[in-house]
């Protein structure tokens, strides 16, 4: 297995960049003894030098600082970064990955900024219209592939199609699911529920040569009928951050309810390791982030909330998809599907 690097906008997050060095110093500890992933934290240097000596690995020689004086918040609008972008954290990460001195790039930082700076630098894969997050969720029959999760809160059927054909893609070429069934996400399950948008997308999906089942409503997205989901960024976003809050709130009660009495207590006691499975699967910090699908590059976008675990998960998640060339995979799956992605091209 050869040595990667992976670029980390360091300045990105809600807690940055104290949480983004935690989670790399955390993950090289974890992985000391395979050394096979080296870290390129891009951000300004004297801020990222000193949460390196707080951690006591400021001379780790598998860290590399590049200084970027520029970050982006994150509720910054389009128009305020795009002009300096070209100094951001993001957008010199990504200067890493195009120039082919990183294998992969890492945000938990402005979700919009990383895709637009990402098919700007990176490009896009040919015939993809627009990247989409693309996002492994836990259901009652193993995992669902559920996208856009947020990279694009406006969509139209032709890009949701897209969609479809990226995820089935990675589905046929990285979990090896032969014919993976596809379905919408809507109100209801009839074909002619919902909004312009999901009619339209229903009767387009229709027409491709995929798998489809048909519409899904959210409260069957997790019981693992279909092994992709397709919805815009914006219902995506909010299904995964309402999924979030349940499980956290589910916990929390829990909690409490063990606190208040002996056999609460007991209870616990008995059947803490199964909870503790549970919960891992439950937990987005587990699994790091969303991999961002039609971008000419692997990045990897991760919950601006992220803690130091989420950051070392997505360095897992981002070294995974290198070594599995999930890129080349993908390319070459979607190459396969060239005529149904120039047939929407005239929809």
């Amino acid at each position: 297995m050869r040595e990667l690097t992976v670029a980390i906008d360091a300045m990105g997050g809600d807690h940055a960049p104290e949480v983004v060095v935690d989670g790399v110093v955390d993950y090289l500890k974890r992985d000391s003894s395979l050394k096979r992933i080296s870290i390129a934290l891009v951000g300004r240097e004297k801020e990222i030098r000193r949460e390196l000596k707080r951690l006591g690995s400021k001379e780790n020689p598998r860290i590399k600082i590049i200084n970027a004086h520029e970050a982006v918040s994150m509720r910054e609008h389009f128009f305020s970064y795009w002009k300096r972008r070209k100094e951001t954290s993001i957008q010199k990460a990504l200067d890493l990955v195009a120039k082919g001195r990183a294998d992969a790039m890492i945000s938990v930082g402005n979700t919009g900024a990383v895709m637009a700076m990402a098919s700007d630098v990176l490009g896009n894969l040919p015939l993809v219209r627009r990247p989409a997050l693309s996002l492994s969720i836990p259901t009652l029959k193993g995992r669902t592939l559920l996208m856009d999760v947020g990279a694009s809160a406006e969509s139209n059927p032709i890009n949701l199609a897209q969609y479809a054909l990226m995820g089935r893609a990675f589905l046929q070429a990285v979990e090896g699911i032969e014919n993976p069934k596809i379905a919408l996400m809507n109100i209801g399950e009839e074909p002619l529920k919902g909004n312009e948008l999901a009619k339209n997308t229903h009767n387009l999906l229709q027409k491709l040569d995929i798998n489809f089942i048909g519409n899904i409503e959210g409260q069957d997205a997790v019981l693992g009928e279909a092994d992709l989901i397709v919805t815009d960024g914006f219902t995506g976003n909010v299904t995964i951050k309402v999924a979030e809050g349940v499980a956290d709130t589910i916990y929390s009660l829990l909690k409490r309810e063990v606190a208040s009495s002996w056999m609460g207590r007991l209870g616990f006691f008995l059947i803490k390791r199964a909870l503790k499975r549970v919960w891992r699967q439950l937990d987005y910090s587990e699994y790091g982030g969303a991999l961002l699908l039609g971008v000419n590059g692997v990045v990897v976008i991760g919950h601006g909330r992220s803690n130091a675990r989420a950051v070392s998960s997505a360095i897992e998640l981002a070294g995974r998809f290198v070594n599995d060339n999930v890129l080349g995979k993908i390319t070459q799956e979607i190459s396969k599907l060239e005529g149904a992605f120039k047939e929407l091209q005239y929809v």
